[in-house]
């Protein structure tokens, strides 16, 4: 599967960092929160607030978001929880509510644990954007989706499918278990093996909690309780890469496929070693950038998050609100040895 051609030519461009050290701190300009009824403000003082910080995937995103804001003119700021947890995201939206900031833009832990927090933020006039990871919709102005949950529960089940011949016993390794990305991807993934893939049985699904040495237990866990898996997916970019780094140095490897969504620098070693064949991903830096350009939107009064609005995201070109109040960034990336060395985050 590929991007569109501006979306390719994005990816393809983009040179970044999969562990960029990001401020935490910065000066997020309390000069007042934007206009709740939809009207222009000129307070484009926008926060990043990932699930956590120190999480490659997210420095990336973030990275994105702060050249945008950059180019934009405004004041980019990152904060955030060192660790997941479906509550653990409050204080920082409550905090930032407080400092008046133009936009808060969250990948949520729980699509509902932060909505009372984020309603109140909006009250106050703040606007939100959610991506990767959405809230209820009532919750937010707009969700920038990476890519449709159909397209990349498929490109995942796809890629197992080939990779163990269409047959046999597969596990999932995901994030924590209230992820509202990943439970939707699953939902989906779990459909598209009734439908399509009979062959295929799905055993067990565990969590590693975003976390690197758990989902590499995790790993070795499911692989102990399941002596006949042939396959596991891992649609999170810490897991697929603690998965991997298992895998590499195990009996498993060459025996057990793995696939699922990660970044190309992570995934280099364990492409390069035989560990793994294929992941897919989108470009991170571009989801954090599209969102960046969202919220200012939003800020200014260009869009409001009604289906048909449009606006315009710098390198990345315009862009249409759909149903739900939703932005699609583009279709999953394959990424292999043939191609992988093209990418650098």
């Amino acid at each position: 599967m590929k991007f569109a051609h501006k979306r390719a030519t994005a990816v393809a461009a983009a040179a970044v960092a999969a562990a960029l050290a990001l401020s935490g701190c910065a000066d997020t300009g309390s000069t007042g929160g934007g206009s709740s009824d939809g009207g222009g403000s000129d307070n484009l003082s926008i926060t990043f607030l990932p699930k956590s910080l120190g999480n490659p995937y997210f420095d990336t995103s973030s990275k994105g978001g702060k050249a945008a804001v950059e180019e934009l003119g405004g004041t980019f700021a990152e904060v955030g929880p060192a660790e997941s947890g479906p509550d653990a995201q409050v204080s920082y939206i409550n905090t930032a509510t407080q400092q008046g900031v133009g936009s808060l833009v969250v990948s949520a832990n729980d699509p509902k644990a932060i909505c009372d927090a984020l309603n109140e933020a909006r009250d106050a006039g703040v606007k939100v954007v959610t991506f990767d990871s959405d809230t209820n919709a009532d919750c937010r102005d707009l969700f920038v989706n990476q890519a449709t949950a159909d397209g990349i529960a498929k490109v995942q089940v796809d890629l197992i499918a080939e990779q163990i011949g269409d047959a046999g016993e597969i596990a999932i390794v995901s994030s924590t278990a209230n992820a509202t990305n990943q439970n939707t991807w699953i939902d989906k993934m779990k459909e598209l093996l009734a439908a399509d893939h009979p062959n295929i049985q799905l055993v067990d699904v565990v969590y590693g909690d975003d976390d690197e040495q758990i989902s590499f237990d995790k790993t070795a866990a499911v692989l102990q309780s399941h002596p006949n898996l042939k396959g596991i997916v891992s649609p999170t970019t810490i897991g697929i890469s603690a998965a991997a780094r298992y895998l590499s140095t195990s009996d498993y490897k060459g025996k057990v496929a793995l696939t699922g969504l990660g970044t190309p620098n992570q995934m280099r070693e364990y492409i390069e070693d035989g560990t793994v064949t294929a992941f897919a991903l989108w470009n991170p830096e571009d989801l954090g950038y599209l969102s960046a350009y969202a919220a200012a939107a939003l800020i200014n009064g260009d869009i409001t998050g009604k289906e048909g609005d449009t606006f315009k995201a710098g390198k990345l070109g315009e862009y249409t609100v759909g149903a739900d109040a939703t932005v699609l960034l583009g279709d999953p990336y394959v990424f292999n040895k043939d191609n992988i060395d093209d990418f650098d985050f």
